[in-house]
């Protein structure tokens, strides 16, 4: 039986303890190999597939992740809708460290990353004004609440480059621009979630407040450490909460990509038409 749902984990979160019979799926794609092997198996009586997004023992930093052989395998194992989970820097005092948050936006800071699948002789401009899926995201608002968690509806996730933490001038920078929360991973999957037809919400787990705050020196690297470690067990208790919640029926976005091809049918290689099959091949 397909996983229709998909859990990306981010730092902390490398292993789901609750999967019950679980397999490791290795999945190969046209864009090379995914961060990791992908783990199936029932969590709350529903097939899921998870995914360490920087590889067990984090061994990828986020500007070399593999967004789009993630995505695409998560997307060739069958998942429709997906999950995420990722350790955040907050950029508001009520969004305080151990608080989720449940952003509704996107910015993006970052350098050329690659975010499309639709980047040789095909041209798709899907549309992303909204770049979340309200119904998942209404269901991870609900699954932080039953987990216990101090969760925050809503907000701007701004997407940094990194591997390094922010500038005091450029934490200050995205305060005043009104963003939330910032982290380095979300917003490429997003994107390419969208171009894969899935439904696409995260819940960003605050571990510090960035460098903006007054007390920011006082925080430690073993609190920030302990913060992560109690995120990730809060996760997973959200995650069990939320797979029991999602629709049974299909993504709000399975047909995404209906309208949005404008290439000529019949200027599209035969190479292109093979390696993008299971995203447009429904519409050729």
């Amino acid at each position: 039986m397909q996983p229709r749902i998909g859990i990306v984990g981010g730092s902390g979160l490398y292993n789901m303890d609750a999967l019950e019979d679980r397999q490791e799926v290795t999945v190969e794609t046209p864009w090379g190999d995914p961060s990791d092997a992908y783990i199936t198996g029932k969590l709350a009586g529903r097939e899921v597939a998870f995914l360490a997004r920087h590889g067990r023992g984090h061994r990828i930093n986020p500007s070399n992740l593999n967004f789009r052989a993630n995505i695409y395998g998560f997307k060739k194992l069958g998942v429709e809708w997906l999950l995420s989970f990722s350790a955040v820097g907050s950029l508001k005092e009520e969004m305080a460290p151990l608080d989720f948050v449940v952003p509704d936006q996107f910015f993006d800071r970052t350098k050329g990353r690659p975010s499309t699948f639709f980047d040789e002789d095909v041209v798709v401009h899907v549309a992303f004004s909204h770049p979340v899926c309200e119904t998942l995201a209404g269901v991870l608002h609900e699954a932080a609440q039953a987990a216990g968690v101090k969760v925050h509806q809503g907000g701007t996730y701004c997407c940094m480059e990194g591997p390094q933490f922010s500038t005091l001038a450029e934490s200050n920078f995205h305060r005043q621009c009104g963003f939330d929360v910032i982290g380095m991973t979300n917003l490429q999957e997003a994107k390419l979630a969208r171009e894969a037809e899935m439904s696409y919400a995260t819940a960003a787990m605050v571990t510090d407040y960035d460098c903006w705050h007054e007390e920011h020196d006082a925080v430690t690297v073993e609190q920030v450490v302990e913060y992560l470690t109690k995120n990730a067990a809060n996760a997973q208790k959200t995650a069990i909460e939320a797979v029991q919640r999602i629709p049974e029926g299909p993504s709000p976005y399975a047909s995404a990509l209906q309208n949005s091809i404008l290439t000529d049918r019949t200027k599209i290689s035969d190479a292109s038409k093979q390696k993008l099959d299971l995203l447009i091949g429904k519409y050729l």
